[in-house]
Parts: structure tokens; sequence; C-alpha cells
């Protein structure tokens, strides 16, 4: 379900110009009526992965390979690089899945970062957190989502901190460090990037908001055509793809604005997630999912803004966990508010729900809801006004104390 709620446009935008094939893990479901034809196969596993792409390959002419999936980066470059399409290496990759080369990177070619430290003991972290200076982040080399990212403090928080952080990044297909980092105190953006031929042109800004403290659970984000902040990022943001060593396709590009400048996060290869993508093109008219398509069959993409609009998403999460006894919008007031673009539901009534730390973006999630306008003030407004109309009702495990969720 959650696949289908934030990269269904992906799948809708892409099939609308090409003949689509895919490979994917389990027998295509709503994804169908987008497809020409599929392969059943697990991605994260580089011989299934090219056994399906070489037999799609056979059946018909296959122009180019993408994915917008975090985890398949890797095994996609080296599928293309099999079938003798274009993409970016794997090398390349692997340097923007792994947190630990991106910061090796940007430190080579000068980009503003974050001072990190590679551990792999408790020690090493308190050692690391008290050469950087306390509050410091943990976080996984190699993970995605915000998964087993954590803020520390101080010293006493460090063990369970440590824990949290390396339990997520034992998962990590391509790495299991953990990082210890500087804490970059400061606004949160994303810069939604496209790179064809070495050539790195920013379409967007995205302004986040952040929540559910210590950890850093993405609750809303806001693409505005017209916001100045485009000038300010773009440099750091275009010498980040550089530093990497990016020649083409669609970057998200995290960054905080430390005392006004611009501090990277994180290089993610591939279109933002929180449907990003469908914001950029709500608000600028740009198609960022085409331009991945166009740029993996290595054609010029087509960025020009045909829209200067704002849009927002609000994240939908409980004000603590439990189970899902209610959620809906108040009857008819979808039907009055036109700048209301859509409001989805990842669970059902009687689904559990889990805050981190025991859970995650997934497990946590009632849904969300877009809205248009303008301006990104009014986009944000009519965010608000739609969620005062929201009824969410969940009921605690009677054994559990609740815990503290994200602000209603």
């Amino acid at each position: 379900m959650a696949a289908e709620s934030y990269r269904a446009y992906c799948l809708e935008n892409v099939a609308a110009h090409y003949d689509v094939v895919l490979i994917t893990d389990a027998e295509p479901t709503w994804e169908r009526p987008f497809l020409l034809d599929w392969e059943v196969a697990d991605p994260t596993d580089q011989a299934a992965l090219s056994e399906a792409g070489l037999a799609l390959a056979e059946r018909h002419p296959v122009a180019g390979v993408m994915t917008w999936t975090e985890w398949y980066l890797v095994p996609v470059a080296r599928l293309a690089r099999r079938l003798g399409l274009p993409t970016p290496g794997p090398e390349v990759m692997q340097g923007c899945r792994n947190k630990a080369t991106s910061r090796v990177l940007f430190a080579r070619h000068a980009v503003p970062s974050a001072a990190s430290t590679v551990v792999r003991t408790l020690e090493e972290a308190a050692r690391a957190a008290g050469h950087i200076g306390y509050p410091v982040v943990l976080k996984p080399a190699a993970r995605a989502a915000s998964l087993g990212v954590i803020r520390i403090d101080t010293p006493e928080e460090l063990p369970d901190a440590y824990a949290f952080a390396a339990q997520a990044a034992g998962h990590g297909a391509e790495s299991t460090q953990v990082l210890v980092e500087e804490y970059l105190d400061g606004p949160e953006v994303s810069v939604e990037c496209v790179t064809y031929q070495g050539t790195t042109t920013v379409v967007a800004v995205t302004r986040k908001t952040v929540g559910l403290p210590p950890y850093f659970e993405e609750i809303a984000h806001v693409v505005d055509a017209a916001d100045p902040l485009v000038a300010d990022v773009a440099p750091a943001a275009q010498a980040a793809v550089r530093a990497l060593g990016i020649t083409d396709g669609v970057s998200h590009v995290e960054l905080r604005l430390v005392d006004g400048r611009p501090r990277l996060i994180e290089v993610n290869a591939r279109l933002g997630g929180d449907m990003i993508g469908h914001l950029v093109h709500l608000a600028t008219g740009v198609d960022l999912a085409r331009a991945a398509a166009d740029i993996a069959c290595n054609r010029a993409p087509d960025l020009t803004r045909t829209r200067s609009r704002a849009a927002a998403i609000r994240m939908i999460y409980p004000a603590h966990p439990g189970i899902l006894t209610a959620r809906h919008l108040t009857e008819g007031f979808a039907e009055q508010a036109p700048w209301l673009e859509r409001i989805d539901f990842q669970h059902d009534v009687a689904d559990e729900l889990v805050l981190p730390p025991d859970g995650d973006l997934f497990t946590a999630r009632v849904g969300f809801l877009i809205t248009t306008g303008p301006t990104a003030a009014l986009a944000q407004a009519r965010s608000r006004e739609a969620y005062r109309h929201l009824t969410v009702q969940v009921a605690p495990h009677p054994t559990t104390a609740p815990t503290q969720g994200i602000p209603q």
C-alpha cells in the first residue's frame, strides 16, 4: 500500500510517455494498468535482477533502466551496465548510498558538510562524540528514510542511542557501519536537482518540517515555485552532485541552513520520497519522474516551467501508539476545498500504529494530505485547515503508557 500511495504518480507519469516493463518483488496489482510487461524478482538480489532484466530485454527493445527506490540504486546501475544502457556507474551509486563515503568526497571537494566519524563500538562512539562535541547525531551509514537516525545531547544518552542506530545499521545491504556526526542546527531543506551530461539544474527547493525528537521524522514539506532560497542553496547542491561523480539523473539533495549557510546532509541519487516529485509538478509543472526516464534513455529532459504556484504535504501521525479506531475527513469538506489535492490513508481501522523508537514511518504514519495555493504561506494555511477537519482516533495499548507523538 505504501508503494502505491507514494510512487504511483511516478509510474503513471512515466507510462504516459513510455512503454514500461517492470521488475518487481511481487506480482503486480495496482501497477498493471501502466505496464507492458513485467518480471517478478528481488531487486536487491543482483543475480535475480540481472536474470529478470535479460529476460525482459529478450522480449522488448529496452531503451533505459531506472529506479526511484533507494535500496535498488546499486543493483539497478549494475543491471543497466550489463544491458549496455546509460547509467551512472555502480561505484557512483555506492558513494551516494554510503554516507561515510559521501562525507569523504564532500571534504575532498570542499563541499560544506558535517563533521563525521565511522564507529564500530560504543567506546569508539563515545570518543567520537566527545571530540565532535554534543549534541551529536548517530545514524546508519547506508539506510534511508531517517531509519535509525537519532540526536543525543549528553553522554548519558549515548548507550541507548548507539544500540538504536546499530540495530538499524545491521539491516544495511551495502554497509553496517554507524556514523557519529555533528548536529547541524538550522532549518532543513532538500534541493531537487536534474543532471544531464554533467550539467545540474536546480528545479525546486523543498522546505521541510521535522518532528518527534530526538528522531527525525519528516512531518511536512512545502514547494514554492517562486522560493527565493533557490539562489542561496543551488551552488552547494550542484557542488555536492559533482563531488559524488553524478553525471546523469535526478537527485534529492538534503541540507540544513546553519547561520544562513547551506551544510550538506546527504545526496539521494533518485527522486525524493514523500510525494516531493508530485509537489514539484504541482508547483512548477516540471515532471521529475519523466525527467528521470528521459535521462535513463539518454534523452534531454524537458525542464520548462509551466506553473508558478505552491504545494504542501502534511503527514498524518497519531498522538500516541496504539490501535487505529477511526480515520476520516469531515463529510463534505473535500467538496468545499478544491485546493485539497488529495488525502491518502496507508493504515486502516484496526491496524496497529507504532512510533519510534519501536517503529518507523511505515508503522507510524496514518497517511498524508496535499494542498495547493498561489503561495507557500497559503498552501500551508490550507494544510492546517484540512488537518483540523481530520479525525484520527487511536486506542492506546492498555499495558503500555502512551509515548510522545507528533503534536496535533
